[in-house]
């Protein structure tokens, strides 16, 4: 079976963009033109987009956090390294995952890129199966993290929106308490609570207690924190 490297092919990544949301792209940053030539065949025949970069450096002028993918990376290269670049965008706090290729069996170096969460790290020459069953887990995985991204986000805006009374009800709404265990710890009134209760129901975008707190803890499952 043929592997990546081992026939190249001549291949000119698509340069127009198209309206409408990003397509998710696979991004191909390798020094050696014969594996940017094959692997670009071999994902664009598979159907996906593909932008191929011959250094770290030009990879990273080109980066747009927003446009959604996967980052199929070199570990060895001139210049900066495909560790350096995985330390630069972690940095940036950005989501694409990372197959790092590698033509030496370089363990420390895949237990630091591991550690640093790549998705995987992978020995050159690759199969072509192998590679495209890690490449379209790599696009799932990004999609999935923008999807958790976007739903913090709009729960953070929600929770940023509330009062500090209404905080404060919401902590112990999250502890099952009632009305009127809630007026007793705050000092107000019942019907004061439900005011508050309702304006926060409203806010936050549910209905009841119980869709609220279900909510509340999606959130900080996601990475959220509550003051």
């Amino acid at each position: 079976m043929r592997t990546l490297g081992s026939l190249p092919r001549l291949f000119q990544s698509p340069s127009s963009e198209s309206s409408g949301p990003p397509e998710p792209t696979v991004f191909l940053v390798d020094d050696d033109e014969a594996i940017r030539e094959s692997g670009a065949w071999l994902f664009s025949s598979a159907g996906l987009r593909v932008e191929t970069f011959p250094s770290a450096e030009a990879f990273q002028a080109a980066y747009d956090p927003a446009r959604p993918g996967c980052l199929v990376l070199d570990l060895r290269m001139p210049g900066l390294s495909g560790l350096e670049l995985q330390a630069w965008l972690n940095q940036q706090n950005g989501t694409l995952p990372i197959l790092f290729l590698t033509a030496h069996g370089d363990v420390p170096a895949a237990v630091r890129a591991l550690k640093a969460h790549a998705l995987d790290f992978l020995q050159k020459p690759v199969n072509d199966a192998e590679l495209l069953e890690k490449v379209r887990r790599g696009l799932q995985v990004d999609a999935e993290r923008r999807r958790a991204n976007d739903v913090r986000a709009r729960l953070a805006a929600r929770l940023e929106s509330l009062t500090q009374r209404e905080r404060e009800v919401l902590r112990l709404l999250r502890k099952a308490w009632s009305n009127r265990q809630v007026g007793a710890a705050l000092g107000i009134s019942e019907r004061t609570v439900e005011v508050h209760r309702k304006h926060l129901l409203h806010k936050m975008g549910v209905h009841t207690a119980i869709e609220l707190v279900k909510v509340v803890e999606e959130y900080l499952a996601l990475g959220g924190t509550i003051d």
